[in-house]
């Protein structure tokens, strides 16, 4: 499994925002690899932790080469205040099957 978390500083968010983050993640769903997608915040609420798990580096570099995707990365600046990718590879997970995510 893979996990890619973007880690980011919301700023001002507007139509075409919007309109761009609906399209990557309808399309982040679509991928064979796609396994599922968890939004954390922070306690004060100014940073947004959005973790997206893949099964393979195929679906993660298919939504990289994504048109609408390299567009949004092209203006991140416009709507964050800052951010950071951290892709990791997870080699174990458990607990008491009592948590559902």
């Amino acid at each position: 499994m893979i996990c890619c978390q973007f880690i980011f500083k919301p700023g001002t968010f507007d139509d075409d925002f919007h309109r761009l983050d609906g399209e990557i993640a309808a399309y982040a769903r679509s991928l064979p690899g796609f396994d599922r997608v968890e939004k954390w915040v922070s306690l004060d609420g100014t940073v947004t932790n959005a973790v997206y798990y893949f099964t393979d580096m195929e679906s993660i570099n298919a939504l990289a080469r994504l048109p609408t995707h390299r567009e949004a990365k092209d203006q991140v600046q416009r709507w964050y205040d800052g951010y950071r990718i951290v892709i990791s590879e997870i080699t174990a997970t458990y607990g008491d099957g009592q948590l559902e995510l």
